[in-house]
C-alpha cells in the first residue's frame, strides 16, 4: 500500500511540473507578437522572418513538452 504522503508529494511535484506549459504558452505568445511587429516593419524578408519564428515555435514548445513529460513521470513511475 502507498502511504499517502508519497501520493500528495507526487501530486504536488506534477503540478507544479506543469507550470512549464504557462511559460511555454507565453513563450509562443511573445514568438509570434514579434514576428508581428518585425513583418510590418520589414515585409520584404517576410520568409526569412517566418523561417526564424517557426525555429522559436519549436524551441519554445519543446521546453513545455519536457515540463509534460516530467509531470507524467512523476506521476507514474
Amino acid at each position: 500500500m502507498v502511504d499517502v504522503r508519497i501520493q500528495v508529494a507526487k501530486y504536488l511535484g506534477a503540478a507544479i511540473a506543469t507550470v512549464a506549459l504557462v511559460g511555454a504558452g507565453t513563450g509562443v505568445g511573445v514568438v509570434f507578437g514579434s514576428f508581428l511587429v518585425a513583418l510590418s516593419r520589414n515585409v520584404f524578408i517576410r520568409d526569412e522572418l517566418f523561417k526564424y519564428a517557426i525555429l522559436g515555435f519549436a524551441l519554445t514548445e519543446a521546453v513545455g513538452l519536457l515540463g509534460l513529460m516530467m509531470a507524467f513521470l512523476i506521476l507514474f513511475i
